[in-house]
């Protein structure tokens, strides 16, 4: 295909957190830029509960590219406004909505995701919570051609990764796969809107993940200490890895945002209890025996 022809590939963008504006740079520097950009609407953030953008809203009105915000895929008025474009392709990264098929079959070359895993492995929500939570060191992303079913579409391509000083946070991890998604789809799209190939995934291996929910992060101190460094490690964005305490007889949570696993030993370094800044572990320990003490 002519590189004219690749440059001026007309293609809406679905996508919402940082993980998505990752790979749209990725894109940008390669010189594919969306003619349209489709997220989640306004969120409120913050103490506040200010309504706030997405990151790809933000990337994509700093460079005047039509936003649509829906609430349902399925609205009459969001499918006219993507059918006022006739579209090369759709791109889908994180998202955040199973997108129905009326709307993958729009674009002439149908839809493509970049998911961070090795699929058929860790379909679903949370792969790269699922990846370090399951001690997979060896990781990746894939981009396939979507379909009606979670992540069971066409591979076109594929790469893999072993990542160092496993396991990571699950932040830096995601960083890490959003980039390197980014440029596989800028690498891949010549090849694939020249000659449209694709091979199935092995649907027998095929594992999945599930929606992550705040009560997933509670750790038990007494507990496993190389899962609870896995959970510190992998939900250190969101829910966060937490335990409770008792103070004055009410019961305190206690988000722990950094810590190292060695000898079989946790090391807790800093923590954030509940209504205070983050602090070092042992200054909360020594606040702990003074409330105990009566000091």
């Amino acid at each position: 295909m002519a590189l004219s022809r690749i440059l001026n590939l007309r293609f809406a963008f679905f996508g919402t957190p940082r993980f998505a504006e990752i790979i749209l740079n990725e894109l940008e520097q390669k010189g594919f830029i969306p003619a349209l950009v489709v997220t989640a609407p306004d969120k409120p953030k913050g103490r506040k509960l200010l309504l706030t953008p997405s990151e790809v809203n933000i990337w994509a009105k700093k460079r005047h590219i039509p936003v649509l915000m829906p609430e349902k895929l399925s609205n009459e008025a969001f499918l006219e406004d993507l059918k006022k474009t006739d579209f090369d392709l759709f791109i889908v990264a994180a998202y955040g909505k199973i997108i129905p098929k009326v709307v993958l079959d729009l674009p002439r070359n149908g839809s493509l995701n970049i998911h961070p895993s090795l699929l058929p492995k860790f379909r679903g929500p949370s792969p790269i919570e699922s990846a370090i939570l399951s001690d997979e060191t060896s990781t990746g992303v894939t981009i396939i051609v979507l379909d009606e079913e979670m992540d069971h579409g066409p591979i076109i391509a594929q790469q893999e990764f072993i990542i160092e000083n496993w396991p990571t946070k699950g932040s830096r991890l995601a960083e890490y796969l959003a980039h390197a998604g980014g440029a596989l789809l800028a690498e891949t799209l010549p090849e694939y809107l020249a000659r449209g190939k694709a091979y199935p995934q092995d649907h027998s291996r095929a594992t999945f993940t599930k929606k992550i929910s705040k009560e997933d992060g509670l750790i038990d101190l007494s507990g496993d200490p190389l899962l609870n460094y896995r959970k510190i490690q992998a939900f250190d964005d969101w829910p966060g890895a937490f335990f409770f305490t008792e103070r004055n007889g009410r019961r305190i949570r206690v988000r722990v945002t950094d810590a190292s696993y060695a000898n079989s030993k946790l090391s807790i370094t800093r923590v954030v209890p509940e209504g205070k800044k983050e602090m070092s572990y042992e200054d909360f320990l020594r606040g702990e025996a003074r409330t105990r003490d009566g000091l």
